[in-house]
């Protein structure tokens, strides 16, 4: 999304945007959860993502779909494969058109886009993002006039809940639903 808002720039056609819990830096991101607990997180990434890939090479092959299958086959064995870059490498790389992973990771990283962004944009970020590190979210001078991020010490991945455990409130669904009525209403 925040890639999307920054290559249109003043021709994007949203009238605002909201990004939550963002991978700025597709590449730093890959480091991360390949760290601590996270390894937990991206072993079942990969687990699902080989499984997909293994099962479009069969669709295609039992479609007959050749062109998709070639395609697919000719990333190679999908076995070995124990991270990120790994898996962006051999099969989203090539497929996409890509170099190699560094080159799909610089060329669709979002941190490269945030200054031509032109439409009002919520960011909303836990320091503690379990896939992203704490440098990986870009200083508030990287960021377009009419952007805003809303930095957090806690909330994890995607989490920000508020509250008792047996009463918790989340915080999103209060937040978001607010600030696009602010700005899609004009009121500041």
């Amino acid at each position: 999304m925040l890639k999307y808002l920054g290559e249109t720039g003043p021709d994007c056609r949203l009238r605002a945007a909201a990004a939550i819990s963002v991978p700025f830096r597709l590449d730093q991101c890959a480091d991360r959860i390949r760290q601590g607990f996270s390894r937990v997180y991206q072993t079942r990434f990969l687990r699902d993502l080989l499984a997909y890939t293994r099962n479009k090479q069969r669709l295609f092959a039992h479609q007959g779909l050749h062109a998709e299958h070639a395609r697919l086959s000719a990333i190679g064995s999908l076995e070995g494969m124990d991270s990120f870059w790994d898996f962006d490498h051999r099969v989203t790389a090539p497929l996409h058109g890509f170099a190699s992973a560094e080159d799909y990771y610089r060329r669709c990283s979002s941190r490269y886009f945030l200054s031509a962004i032109r439409v009002p944009t919520l960011i909303i970020q836990a320091l503690d993002d379990p896939f992203v590190f704490p440098h990986t979210v870009p200083e508030l001078a990287e960021l377009a006039p009419g952007t805003e991020m809303e930095l957090y010490a806690k909330g994890g991945h995607v989490g920000f809940i508020e509250g008792p455990p047996w009463r918790p409130r989340y915080y999103l669904e209060r937040r978001l639903p607010e600030w696009l009525d602010t700005v899609l209403s004009g009121r500041t």
